[in-house]
């Protein structure tokens, strides 16, 4: 497998670009799928997705299921919304329970709203669906739902909540879910130590704002990264932490589609810098933290699947800066998802109607 030539675009930090020398080869797991977008890989053999669509699919002992699993929720599926992040609960193995989160139309109306609900997962079927949140309030649009979860340390949910494309200006206040990161507990109550319940003008899910789209967030030795697609530029990698505002829109490295200026300032006081930035945009999605050594060249770093052209980042993180930049699977077009597998192989989801998981293995 020839290895891709690595670019650097955007970057706040001097960085070391490799060629790595790893050996990899494709196994397509899955075929023909209808927008895959979210995975949670249960063991080597056995994985959960989501189709777009509505569907909830799965990989056993292998081999793809060919019914969607049932008991799945009313989703909207148009423009970016459908049946999207999918997580596992941290005690998965004794209590079967997942987490999946997507766009769900409200009853009789016109708009819609980013739901999660939890679930048991069953053979064919999920059951005891509960919803733990929904992102208040309502959109007229179907674009920019985040949609994306990972758990603390703590046991907690980290919920990534999108702009909703046409209230960019929201993201900078606390009354509602526009451009945030949302914790809670599994049960959908708010833990008690969330930074802004003190605040009464403060919705109490709050844990972080001024964010945009947010497509992937990890979390590694108790940071949480999260990445995020910016406007025409300025997509962003962020280390994200309670209580603080990451910008959006008041600061950015991006202008609108239109070519105009969305602010002339990329920073600000008592705004966070990203640890990294593109221009022009990569459309980041999915991310992963890989640990394991099958690929040794590859271990402790942040993968991130993207869109545009469409190829998978991976970045080594030292003391908050971006060591390591380099370009993987280019070949395969947009890539929606990435996860890493307990056998140390790579699981890849690509993107649109007639989508595919791929396996990384070693050649």
């Amino acid at each position: 497998m020839r290895k891709r030539i690595l670019i650097s675009i955007g970057l706040i930090f001097s960085i070391h670009l490799i060629a790595s020398e790893e050996n990899y080869a494709y196994e397509t797991l899955a075929e023909d799928l209808s927008h895959p977008w979210g995975l949670a890989v249960i063991d080597e053999n056995n994985i959960i997705f989501t189709e777009l669509s509505g569907n909830l699919r799965i990989i056993e002992n292998g081999k793809l299921n060919p019914e969607p699993l049932s008991g799945v929720p009313e989703v909207l599926f148009a423009g970016q919304g459908g049946l999207s992040g999918i997580i596992l609960d941290p005690s998965f193995n004794d209590n079967k329970r997942i987490y999946i989160a997507f766009s769900s139309p409200d009853a009789g109306k016109k708009t819609n709203t980013l739901e999660v609900v939890s679930a048991t997962l069953n053979s064919g079927s999920i059951s005891n669906v509960k919803t733990i949140f929904k992102a208040s309030p309502s959109r007229r649009t179907a674009a920019h739902y985040g949609a994306r979860m990972a758990f603390l340390d703590d046991g907690t949910l980290l919920i990534t909540s999108g702009d909703g494309f046409n209230y960019r200006e929201q993201a900078q206040y606390l009354d509602n879910h526009y451009g945030k990161i949302v914790r809670i507990n599994t049960d959908g109550s708010i833990p008690q130590d969330n930074p802004f319940l003190s605040n009464t003008a403060a919705l109490p899910e709050i844990w972080s704002y001024g964010h945009r789209n947010l497509q992937g967030i990890t979390v590694v030795d108790g940071v949480v990264y999260e990445n995020e697609h910016g406007p025409m530029g300025g997509d962003e990698l962020n280390i994200a932490e309670p209580a603080k505002n990451y910008g959006w829109p008041a600061i950015t490295y991006g202008k609108d589609y239109s070519g105009a200026t969305i602010s002339p300032f990329t920073e600000k006081e008592g705004m966070e810098q990203p640890i990294k930035y593109w221009v022009p945009s990569i459309a980041p999605s999915g991310m992963a933290y890989y640990d394991d050594t099958l690929f040794p060249n590859w271990t402790d770093s942040l993968l991130i699947s993207a869109l545009v052209p469409g190829d998978v980042r991976r970045l080594k993180v030292e003391n908050s800066k971006i060591t390591e930049e380099e370009i993987l699977f280019s070949d395969l077009g947009r890539i929606r998802d990435v996860a890493s597998s307990p056998d140390g192989t790579i699981i890849l989801a690509t993107d649109g109607p007639n989508g595919k998981l791929i396996r990384v293995i070693k050649k």
